[in-house]
């Protein structure tokens, strides 16, 4: 078992408290970030014409993302694949349907099948040395032509920084900026279309988040989407 493996699955029982605990100065749950990357990911593939049917949820934890990115985006049907054994188990007794499937990398064997695949804070606990090979195992799964939609937290906010430090299972991790994660990208054969910075704001000051919608090319917020194509 990794690292990664035993961090995740030594956390799975109390990923949700303990993640809850550290966003807590944001005055926002869990639901209200996943819901807003998920919205916007929405908003994205609706500007490039992409009505994708088969989603994939790269690092989906206990899946508590996989359903809400089945729902709004319109999809057929979900796959949400993560390491570690324990996190898989809560998302099968919790979220399993006739759409909805789970799996960890060795289990999961599609190839060119998926239209678009979501991850959300997931490389920056990849090692280094890792992270191609898991790119890797994403572009194999998107049709050609399919949709990546990467989100990582932002090294260049201080509010970042100030809630992975109060986060046991982040407080190790190995930040991505966005060049770098363009970098990789490309390396692994995905073509760039663009990057995007969510989730300025804090609750107490949520009545500027319209703001957001017209600055999001600033590298101002908590979080970065890099939206790439596979090309090859």
């Amino acid at each position: 078992m990794s690292g990664t493996e035993k961090l995740f699955d030594e956390y799975a029982p109390g990923y949700r408290e303990a993640l809850e605990n550290a966003i807590a100065p944001s005055g926002e749950g869990r639901e209200y970030f996943a819901e807003g990357r998920v919205a916007w990911l929405k908003r994205c593939l609706a500007e490039i014409g992409e009505n994708p049917k088969r989603i994939l949820d790269f690092g989906c934890g206990d899946g508590g993302t996989t359903p809400v990115l089945l729902a709004a985006l319109d999809g057929e049907s979900a796959v949400g694949v993560d390491v570690s054994p324990k996190s898989l188990e809560l998302a099968r007794k919790n979220f399993s349907s006739g759409q909805i499937a789970f799996a960890s990398p060795q289990e999961f064997q599609e190839e060119n099948g998926f239209d678009v695949a979501y991850c959300n804070g997931v490389f920056h606990h990849i090692p280094k040395e890792q992270r191609l090979e898991a790119f890797g195992l994403i572009h194999g799964a998107l049709r050609p032509a399919g949709i990546f939609s990467l989100w990582e937290n932002s090294p260049w906010s201080p509010a970042t920084r100030y809630v992975m430090s109060r986060c046991a299972f982040d407080r190790d991790a190995e930040m991505l900026t966005p060049p770098e994660a363009r970098g990789l990208l490309r390396e692994s054969g995905f073509e760039i279309l663009r990057t995007d910075f969510r989730f300025i704001f804090p609750r107490a000051l949520r009545f500027l988040r319209k703001i957001e919608d017209l600055v999001y090319w600033l590298p101002l917020g908590t979080q970065y989407q890099v939206l790439s194509r596979k090309i090859i």
